[in-house]
């Protein structure tokens, strides 16, 4: 029986293009809502990543679902808690970072994590809204208490400082010149997505480094 014969064209989209990688016209496209904290959200964060006395209350707040690329190379969705003001703009961004096909380890709420930040962390989790000090150092909110805060990949993108490095299983990628999935450097996709609403990178500070860190206002 004669076999049909493949377009040297195809051979060439076959070559240039990985079956683990799905195509621009086969990917899932990208997905994202932005509604009032749900009663099972308010449940988990009421004491844990949100208390009395927090700088923003719980109505202030807004849950973020949207799609996202793992490093298995699969579309997945999940959850982050913002301020409502800058919901829209985490959405835009968010949608860059999967257009770019950025790949991101987890997106759950830190409060599966007992809104432990070093947990979250050492678990790679993206997050943003725990009503926390920065550093853990009382009296000064981080941008996180403010819901104006997202940590991306913080295995990838440990912070740097005297205390050594945070999550410690980030230590291998402290050396920024072994470029690698997840990592987010000065002037690339992640940093031009939140740039361009204008949010802070922490890898631009001159110490610590906080590679992981994006915020409103920078800090």
């Amino acid at each position: 029986m004669r076999r049909s014969a493949v377009p040297a064209a195809a051979l060439v989209v076959l070559l240039l293009v990985p079956p683990s990688v799905p195509s621009a016209a086969t990917a899932p496209p990208y997905r994202s809502s932005i509604r009032p904290l749900p009663t099972w959200a308010r449940q988990l964060m009421r004491g844990s990543s949100w208390h009395p006395g927090c700088p923003v209350g719980l109505d202030a707040l807004r849950l973020v679902r949207l799609r996202y690329w793992g490093f298995d190379r699969e579309a997945h969705m999940g959850n982050l808690v913002v301020h409502r003001r800058v919901a829209r703009d985490v959405v835009r961004t968010f949608g860059r970072l999967y257009d770019a096909r950025f790949s991101i380890r987890k997106m759950k709420l830190v409060d599966r994590f007992g809104a432990d930040d070093t947990r979250s962390m050492k678990a790679d989790n993206t997050s943003a809204f725990n009503c926390r000090y920065r550093n853990g150092v009382c009296c000064t909110w981080s941008m996180h208490a403010y819901g104006k805060a997202i940590d991306i990949d913080p295995v990838e993108n440990p912070e740097v400082w005297s205390g050594g490095v945070s999550p410690p299983n980030g230590a291998a990628f402290v050396d920024r010149s072994n470029r690698r999935r997840g990592m987010i450097f000065h002037g690339d996709a992640v940093w031009k997505a939140f740039h361009a609403v204008g949010w802070g990178w922490g890898g631009d500070w001159t110490w610590p480094i906080d590679y992981q860190h994006f915020s409103t206002n920078g800090k």
